[in-house]
């Protein structure tokens, strides 16, 4: 039973703490929709999304105003389209991602996620075919989100879709240079993928999952910042428990919104994923967190450890408060998307071989990183190689979003506009990588795999 101080507690976060829900998203199942014909797939894909997810954004709007909880975005994510392609008789699978962007316009959702391809072990046919469409298709259109899982802790790393995806990313730049390279923050690569992720832009609905499923996305960076600023003269384990608290009462706010969703959309409750995702307003960064724990600026020496804590605490406090927490769950560091990591990047505080370092304990990986336009494909596949080893060798998932900015330099910013915010231009080790990273094959998977 919720007292009238929990209720008012509750008001304030949302009202001066920036909390909300992130995302309402319809995980959303397409192996129905395979076709021989390329066109007549595509119409099935359409069909089912608009048909399914028709009244998920009114839905969405009328549990925002009987609760008065905000609800920043409705999304959709969708079986991997290289499944549902793979067995059309068409080379260019852009046809699918812009039958996806044109249901996702027609429903009125913000994203939709799943033009992606899982190859871990190796690529099909509709794989190839599917991450060669992917200039083509983050190009034309706007709402369509990829990924390409490239490695799992079980599978090991497939190089040769590592080298092919530093080539992809800098096709995709080139094709969205007047965007600030766009296509690329729409684009991730994962090490160690999961199915029921209700971010974007790695959102995509996993095989294993049921026909539909409503998962709900958690965001409460300016909570956890006001609560710490209680927290003067705590030692660390007090200020983990601090967190613990705070996230626990986040998540139960998140579990009344899916819950209500699920029912009110006759749609299956899946998770609720409870990743402190930022944005570029102020009070609503994870950077800030890490700072008022005792850092002068996120990015120096201490930021790992306290950012560990910070991840640990987050997801002990959601598991006590929901058994169906999953997702992704824990902290993001995206740069663009987070006030404070794009100062500490600007200063040259954070650099990106911290963050790789700060991957190895928070959710996901090097994200929304703008890179020197003139950066290589090599060099690309090389921090995408490096990060998707994190994931494997340390069971979790990794990924990364880089964004090479065709004409800019280190020390510009590239604009993205709205939650994705702006990003400072960062910058890599000129040295090649070249040489290793057309050896291809596999790197193979470790001993942590020999589990059964």
């Amino acid at each position: 039973m919720l007292s009238h101080n929990d209720i008012m507690s509750t008001i304030d976060m949302i009202d001066h703490q920036h909390l909300d829900i992130r995302t309402i998203t319809l995980g959303l199942s397409l192996l129905d929709c395979a076709d021989s014909n390329a066109e007549k797939c595509a119409q099935k894909i359409y069909d089912k999304i608009c048909r399914h997810a028709e009244q998920l954004v009114p839905t969405g709007e009328t549990i925002e105003r009987e609760l008065g909880i905000p609800i920043v975005n409705k999304r959709i994510s969708v079986t991997p389209i290289a499944l549902v392609g793979g067995a059309s008789e068409t080379e260019n699978f852009a046809i699918f991602a812009q039958a996806m962007d044109r249901a996702a316009h027609t429903v009125g959702v913000n994203f939709i996620g799943g033009f992606s391809a899982l190859v871990q072990k190796g690529m099909t046919s509709g794989d190839r075919r599917l991450i060669q469409s992917i200039p083509e298709a983050l190009a034309t259109t706007e709402l369509v989100c990829s990924s390409v899982n490239v490695g799992s802790t079980k599978a090991g790393i497939n190089m040769e879709a590592v080298r092919w995806m530093g080539q992809i990313i800098k096709d995709t730049a080139a094709r969205t240079a007047d965007q600030g390279g766009m296509g690329c923050a729409k684009l991730v690569v994962f090490c160690n993928a999961v199915e029921d992720n209700p971010f974007m832009a790695g959102a995509f609905h996993g095989v294993g999952e049921p026909e539909s499923v409503i998962n709900v996305g958690v965001s409460g960076p300016g909570v956890v910042a006001h609560a710490l600023q209680e927290a003067r003269g705590y030692t660390l384990d007090q200020v983990a428990e601090l967190i613990k608290k705070t996230a626990f009462r986040i998540t139960r706010m998140g579990q009344l919104v899916a819950q209500e969703a699920s029912r009110r959309l006759n749609v299956p409750f899946g998770v609720v994923d409870l990743s402190l995702a930022p944005t570029p307003a102020i009070g609503d960064s994870v950077a800030r967190i890490l700072e008022a724990m005792g850092l002068k600026v996120c990015g120096t020496h201490g930021t790992t450890a306290a950012l560990a804590l910070l991840n640990d605490a987050v997801k002990k406090g959601g598991v006590m408060a929901s058994s169906s927490v999953g997702g992704l769950s824990g902290a993001f560091i995206p740069v663009s998307e987070d006030e404070g990591m794009i100062a500490a990047a600007s200063c040259g505080t954070l650099t990106l071989d911290k963050l790789e370092a700060m991957t190895c304990v928070c959710s996901v990986g090097l994200d929304m990183i703008a890179v020197p336009g003139d950066t290589t494909s090599e060099t690309l596949s090389a921090i995408i190689a490096d990060e998707a080893a994190i994931g494997m060798v340390n069971t979790k998932t990794t990924a990364v979003r880089l964004i090479p900015a065709v004409g800019s330099k280190v020390g510009d910013m590239v604009e993205f506009g709205g939650l994705l915010g702006s990003a400072p231009v960062m910058p890599v080790h000129p040295e090649s990588p070249a040489e290793f990273i057309a050896r291809g094959g596999k790197i193979p998977a470790p001993m942590q795999s020999l589990k059964n």
